[in-house]
C-alpha cells in the first residue's frame, strides 16, 4: 500500500493552484468529471494534490483556510483489494463504495471521526466486485 494523493478543501482554488503550480512545482493536468470544480496537480506524472472548490464556509470563525479533506491510499487490484475488503467487513468498520468518473478506478471512503476520512483506492474495471 502506498500514499495516494491528499485532497484540500479551500474557498480560493484558482490562487492555491498557482501556489501549487508557480511555487511548488506541481503541474495541473486531467482530472475527471466530479460535480465539482477542481484541480488535479502531477507531480513525475501522477495526480499527488487534490484541489475542490469549497461548497460550504470553514466552520472556525476566526480563520477561514483551506482545510485537508481525506488521505488516500493506493491498493493494488486483487488479492490485496479483497484482503482489505474483507478486513474492513470483519471489523464491521462501515464505507462508501464509489466510482471515479469516466475511469476505471473503485474507492472506498471510511470516515473515521468527523472530519477525518481515510480513502482506498484501486484500479479495477468498474463492473468487478469491491
Amino acid at each position: 500500500m502506498q500514499l495516494d494523493h491528499v485532497t484540500l478543501v479551500t474557498p480560493d482554488l484558482e490562487g492555491t493552484c498557482r501556489f501549487f503550480c508557480d511555487v511548488v512545482g506541481l503541474e495541473d493536468g486531467p482530472r475527471p468529471p466530479f460535480r465539482v470544480d477542481g484541480h488535479w496537480l502531477y507531480a513525475n506524472g501522477r495526480p499527488v494534490v487534490h484541489l475542490v472548490d469549497a461548497t460550504a464556509p470553514a466552520q472556525t470563525a476566526a480563520l477561514v483556510a483551506p482545510r485537508i479533506d481525506h488521505v488516500a491510499f493506493r491498493v493494488a487490484s486483487g488479492d490485496e483489494w479483497r484482503a482489505l475488503v474483507q478486513r474492513l467487513s470483519a471489523y464491521r468498520v462501515p464505507c462508501q463504495r464509489a466510482e471515479v468518473p469516466a475511469s476505471a478506478e473503485l474507492q472506498l471512503f471510511v470516515a473515521l471521526a468527523p472530519g477525518v476520512v481515510v480513502e482506498f483506492i484501486t484500479s479495477m474495471p468498474v463492473g468487478a466486485a469491491a
